[in-house]
């Protein structure tokens, strides 16, 4: 699952609109890597923490060669699952149902006005689309009728 599948996800569970729920992402994401740079543990009860882990200077060996390879210190994220998500990955405990959130009237006033929306141009589509039949039948019959005459005179030359 990439970000925007996420992203739609949470939109169609929640109800928010996606933009407001890609806009939430961000900025947890953006929060999470801030405080984790800092050396702050980010810790979210049930899924997970995410912390900064020192790694040392350190000698190494180029795999090719077997020569000695010295290799910086570094700071890298680290996360690691809380007991409810290893519980659900394990099949130990049951995964949460995603059935959607209640509409709230808000909610429910957007719908009706999407629905409206949608069959005001479905019915402005259908019209467009018998318009475009009818003078493409009327076009269909003109150039049958010359082209029939065109292949009457071209057969009597022949």
């Amino acid at each position: 699952m990439n970000r925007k599948e996420l992203v739609d996800a949470i939109q169609k569970h929640t109800l928010v609109a996606r933009t407001d729920v890609d806009k939430v992402l961000g900025s947890l994401i953006q929060h999470t890597q801030v405080a984790v740079k800092k050396g702050d543990r980010v810790s979210l009860v049930g899924f997970g923490t995410f912390e900064r882990q020192d790694r040392k200077a350190r000698t190494a060996r180029n795999p090719r060669s077997g020569a000695p390879v010295k290799v910086k210190a570094t700071k890298v994220p680290r996360f690691r699952a809380g007991q409810g998500f290893k519980d659900v990955v394990a099949g130990k405990a049951t995964a949460p149902k995603l059935s959607p959130v209640k509409s709230t009237a808000k909610a429910s006033t957007a719908k009706a006005s999407t629905a409206r929306a949608t069959v005001s141009r479905a019915s402005t589509a259908k019209a467009s689309t018998a318009k475009a039949a009818a003078s493409r039948n009327s076009a269909a019959k003109s150039s049958v009728k010359g082209g029939s005459k065109s292949k009457a005179k071209s057969g009597k030359k022949k």
